[in-house]
């Protein structure tokens, strides 16, 4: 009896187990439902992230693409273009700081969204100038706009002169003139990319930083990647989007089509830029929505709650240490604070750290000023229009960067590269990718034969100075003004800066149909044959200039694979060349770096430089100097490419005193260690100093403005 009792006993003290048995399930069911309720949330603004991401991408791009838009329709130089796209990297650093602090501490989601409103009335604002500066004037001979009537445009009596010349004499001596509406008008523009800069401000930093708060750790690397990918999608759009609304005459919907007598193909053909910006506008509008109703904070994880530190951080930290642990971060936090001098010069005593911020700041002046004006330099070098050549870029060269950007990451990963390994990568990716460019010296077009400019009106190279080559013995009873821009192209293959300085007596036909004849200068490079004739527009570039654009869209897409590869790896050796302690300050200090001394300063010198090589300058109806109409094909290559090419060696050199100084100072045991392992090859010393490193492995596929950097 008194075993069976105590068997009974033992059994039922054993069920009594039971019920905390079901509690624990319980337990384990409300977490696995406040985990599913988490991974929603988290997917949720992951989405609206991404698609924000894009519309930015998106909005950037298209202002690449709009680059010569912007520059005819204002009448304005390319170094003026560069003011207007560098301001977007002012407005960013107007608030970056503010942002950054004081975001964390407010509703995150809801500052990006307010960015999002920011970011498209700023792209709205862009726009607006097209609808209160009036209808687009391009210089066309009276006789082609929309008369049958035959015309002499060699004009034997002063009192005949067109009546376009007569309006820019008499606005000359208007001393109100140059207060005329559109005469000022880009400030709107760069205003307007101004504001853009400000709204993007808090998406990147914000955006990344809630991600990784309440994601799963694991998961936090695979969203922030899905993330930079969908923004790699938005400059292909972006360009596209170009591409299609550069089709479009400026200003369809308000005028005729019909009585447009310039094709897309001619220099002072104007798209429709300013369509695009709507669209970027309502894009960015329909991104920031979700944002204002997704909440401050969401239920962080189990593996995070209860706990400041990352499961990998607690592999260093026992339990008994954790509180002490907690309060030296406090103290190390506000010592920091108090010591940005001593940090600054801890930071810039490194020479790794240094030298690769030198080699960094100099390859993105190279690629910045490279990629902005791009569009241009094929639209007048190879002939090509603003349509095409933004669908190529769209197309061809955005995937080659992603290509490139993606492959990197895959050869660190696959072949576990450590850090010395990753530096001869970033050096060799940059060393033949310049080495690429330099073959595109040999790919390019001649100058066009234009009768004045590049060649005289007997065919000869053009020695004498401009102001006496555009006239000649041929035009000599004509009275011909020396800053109208309207080309024809004569019978002999030539093109003439107009048909009055042409010498021709006749047209007959209107709009694009209009044909010149008896043209005296026309047939003094053929035969002297008075019915030599001409047509409205340029004429085209030599026939070899359509094999030499292939050769160069080739080298150009495997230049930039190659250059992009080199990206990934770089940004691992900034990473892992800084103590852990500063790794946010540094990251911080090399941001503004780059866009101080590379996204501000790239865009204006490279257009002054662009702006030497001009030919032609269109004139003003108010008189001075406008957009630029001919390029001299030759010095335009040998700036824009010279320039690129001198500022990527200086870069590389940098990097070589990069590679040498890790050479010195990595032992043959670091060199054997993973850059994803417990040391780095810049001095760390010990496994403590390195407790957080694995935060630095979410952010490897970015660098500044790496969306529009192609």
């Amino acid at each position: 009896m008194e075993i069976s009792s105590k068997e009974n006993t033992q059994f039922f003290s054993n069920t009594t187990i039971l019920p905390v048995d079901r509690s624990s399930f319980k337990s384990e069911s409300s977490a696995s439902k406040e985990k599913l309720s988490c991974c929603g949330g988290i997917k949720i603004f992951l989405g609206a992230l991404s698609f924000v991401y894009f519309a930015k991408a998106l909005s950037g791009s298209y202002l690449k693409s709009t680059i010569t838009q912007i520059e005819r329709r204002f009448d304005i130089p390319s170094s003026l273009v560069g003011v207007i796209d560098g301001s977007f990297e002012i407005g960013n650093l107007l608030i970056i700081i503010l942002v950054s602090y004081f975001g964390a501490k407010l509703h995150r989601p809801r500052i990006i969204g307010a960015g999002c409103l920011i970011m498209s009335a700023g792209t709205f604002l862009i726009a607006m100038p097209q609808f209160f500066m009036g209808r687009y004037q391009y210089e066309r001979f009276p006789s082609t706009i929309n008369s049958t009537i035959s015309i002499s445009p060699c004009l034997q009596d002063k009192s005949q002169t067109p009546l376009t010349t007569l309006e820019k004499t008499q606005a000359k001596t208007n001393a109100g003139c140059e207060k005329e509406a559109g005469s000022s008008m880009w400030i709107y523009v760069l205003l307007g990319n101004l504001l853009r800069g400000i709204g993007e401000t808090p998406i990147q930093p914000l955006g990344i930083a809630y991600i990784d708060d309440y994601a799963i750790e694991e998961n936090a690397a695979l969203y922030i990647g899905c993330v930079q990918t969908i923004a790699i999608i938005g400059p292909i759009f972006g360009f596209l989007l170009g591409s299609l609304c550069a089709k479009l005459y400026v200003d369809i919907g308000f005028v005729d089509l019909d009585s447009v007598t310039i094709t897309h193909k001619d220099a002072q053909w104007v798209g429709a830029w300013w369509l695009g910006y709507l669209i970027a506008g309502v894009i960015s509008i329909l991104a920031g929505i979700p944002f204002w109703f997704l909440p401050k904070h969401l239920p962080k994880p189990e593996s995070r709650k209860d706990s400041s530190t990352s499961s990998e951080q607690s592999k260093f930290i026992t339990e008994d240490n954790k509180d002490q642990y907690k309060s030296y971060q406090q103290q190390l936090k506000i010592a920091e604070m108090a010591k940005f001098l001593p940090s600054l010069k801890n930071l810039f005593g490194n020479p790794v750290y240094t030298l690769y911020l030198c080699a960094s700041i100099i390859q993105f002046n190279s690629l910045i000023g490279m990629v902005t004006y791009k569009p241009k330099y094929i639209e007048q070098q190879y002939g090509q229009t603003s349509s095409k050549t933004n669908f190529v870029i769209g197309l061809i060269n955005i995937p080659a960067v992603a290509f490139g950007i993606f492959s990197g990451g895959l050869i660190m990963k696959k072949f576990r590269v450590n850090v010395l390994g990753a530096a001869k990568l970033s050096l060799g990716s940059s060393f033949f990718g310049y080495l690429l460019l330099l073959s595109l010296f040999a790919m390019g077009c001649e100058n066009s034969d234009v009768a004045g400019l590049t060649v005289s009106y007997h065919g000869t190279k053009r020695t004498t100075d401009y102001e006496q080559a555009i006239f000649s013995e041929c035009n000599s009873g004509c009275a011909c003004s020396k800053n109208d821009w309207d080309p024809i192209c004569g019978e002999n293959g030539v093109t003439y800066i107009s048909a009055c300085l042409a010498g021709c007596q006749a047209s007959n036909g209107s709009g694009k149909n209009t044909v010149f004849f008896n043209c005296s200068c026309v047939g003094t490079l053929e035969s002297p044959s008075r019915n030599s004739s001409a047509v409205v527009g340029p004429c085209q570039k030599g026939n070899e200039c359509p094999k030499m654009f292939l050769y160069f869209l080739v080298i150009s897409v495997i230049t930039s694979y190659t250059l992009s590869v080199g990206g990934t790896p770089g940004y691992i050796l900034l990473l892992r060349c800084i103590k852990p302690h500063l790794k946010s300050f540094a990251l911080g200090i090399y941001t503004l770096a780059i866009r101080v001394l590379a996204g501000i300063p790239a865009p204006v010198y490279f257009g002054v430089a662009i702006d030497t090589t001009c030919l032609k300058w269109g004139s003003k109806r108010c008189g001075g100097r406008g957009a630029c109409r001919l390029y001299d094909s030759s010095a335009l290559r040998y700036v824009y490419l010279g320039l690129t090419l001198v500022l990527g060696t200086v870069s590389i050199f940098f990097s070589v005193a990069v590679l040498w100084v890790l050479r010195k100072s990595s032992s043959p045991q670091d060199e054997t260690l993973s850059a994803n392992g417990d040391r780095g090859a810049c001095g760390t010393k010990s496994r403590k100093d390195n407790f957080v490193n694995s935060d630095c492995l979410i952010q490897t596929t970015y660098w500044p403005e790496k969306e529009t950097r192609l």
